[in-house]
């Protein structure tokens, strides 16, 4: 592949799963991936004319007659993938926006950052709970060799997001105390 792109990877993976259209790619990114990657429309498309371009994925107008464009991973597509998969990560990284703001957050203050904590740990606590129903779905599905990898998956999420929860907590805690520095104990 010309360009690689790790958005390239991510639609051969779910290709890999069953033909998709290009917004079920994206809703399924939106719904299964949100939690460690995320795609746009304006990456998905272009990605898409460039896999297909390469050979790596195949599209067919669907006959229902709405222009459905429905694409399919190819052999071509399948080896690349399994290459990338055999491939070490190259990056992973942790990218949170309200973790910069802490970093620079003596110019905001206390308050300031409390608040951005705290909507962090809401949108944590909402979006555990959604691992957590994931995790109890996927554990009916255990016998099936394809879900023991998302299982896995699920399950590094639901303990990041328990020890991001846990970091809220200690965070509100030493932002919220009150100094003392008049030299007493209390």
């Amino acid at each position: 592949m010309a360009n690689e792109k790790k958005i390239n990877y991510v639609i051969l993976g779910l290709l890999n799963h069953e033909p998709l259209t290009g917004y079920e790619i994206k809703k399924r990114i939106d719904r299964s991936l949100k939690f460690f990657w995320s795609g746009s429309f304006g990456s998905i498309y272009p990605a898409l004319d460039a896999l297909e371009a390469d050979g790596c994925v195949e599209k067919e107008e669907e006959k229902s007659g709405r222009g459905k464009i429905v694409y399919s991973i190819t052999e071509k597509g399948r080896t690349l993938l399994r290459e990338w998969l055999m491939k070490p990560a190259e990056k992973d990284e942790l990218r949170y926006e309200t973790l910069l703001k802490l970093f620079f957050g003596a110019e905001l203050g206390r308050e300031g950052i409390l608040v951005h904590i705290r909507k962090f740990e809401d949108k944590i606590r909402k979006e555990l709970m959604v691992l957590e129903e994931y995790t109890a779905n996927l554990e009916k599905l255990q016998g099936e060799e394809e879900h023991k990898y998302y299982l896995l998956t699920v399950k590094f999420g639901v303990e990041t997001y328990r020890a991001y929860l846990g970091w809220c907590g200690e965070a509100k805690a030493v932002l919220e105390k009150k100094d003392h520095g008049d030299g007493s104990c209390g």
